[in-house]
């Protein structure tokens, strides 16, 4: 059964339980926020946003391929500008695939689907390896920059496979792809892969880490 939403897609890879800041200030998005506001109950503010894959997201040629894959977001923060632009922060809820996406109204309309997560069991041992890796990550990064995740790790394995995704330091492919992986499981293993590349890569250069760590935030909702 698909559903529609308004779209807010980005040149970045949002997940489920990450807050995100954003800049509003394009009409078609200043549209959208003007529409969400009118949602009298705020639990129902919600949009969609999926990845660019190729193109912009302000201008004439934005948003020229997108990412399917994407994840249905609620309002949670909103300040008014002068200027009519918008700050916002959005929370990341479920993930959605985008069927199709209309654009002739006053802001991008996407007709998605539910993606719910797969269930599974995740072993002690992959997590066990995903937190210990992650622990050494943080330990590398902070002795050059700032940490990239305060507080203590969530213990459920889902909200773990989302922090550590949102904290990885990976192109926009690769964070898709973790987006993309069919359960927990499979995200920690492949997140786990990819912070020990890192890893290794700053044991060469240690300035080398982090290009986008600290674009979001992680929130337990």
């Amino acid at each position: 059964m698909t559903d529609t939403l308004p779209m807010f897609p980005l040149n970045s890879v949002l997940y489920p339980g990450v807050s995100v800041p954003l800049t509003v200030f394009e009409d078609r998005y200043r549209a959208l926020v003007h529409h969400l506001l009118r949602v009298p109950d705020p639990a129902q503010r919600v949009f969609g946003s999926v990845g660019i894959r190729e193109g912009y997201e302000v201008g004439d040629h934005g948003a020229q391929s997108l990412y399917k894959v994407g994840v249905r977001v609620q309002l949670t923060e909103v300040e008014p500008h002068a200027d009519g632009t918008f700050s916002i922060v959005a929370v990341g809820l479920d993930r959605i695939e985008l069927q199709r996406l209309d654009t002739t109204g006053l802001f991008p309309v996407g007709h998605v689907r539910e993606l719910p997560e797969a269930t599974s069991q995740v072993s002690e041992e992959v997590l066990e390896q995903s937190r210990a890796t992650f622990t050494a990550y943080r330990a590398a990064l902070t002795a050059i920059r700032s940490d990239p995740y305060s507080g203590s790790l969530p213990r459920d394995p889902t909200y773990l496979s989302w922090t550590l995704a949102a904290c990885a330091p990976l192109p926009m492919a690769e964070r898709q792809a973790l987006l993309e992986a069919e359960d927990a499981g499979e995200r920690l293993v492949l997140v786990t892969d990819l912070l020990r590349a890192e890893l290794r890569a700053m044991n060469v250069i240690p300035s080398l880490p982090a290009t986008e760590v600290a674009r979001t935030r992680w929130s337990p909702n």
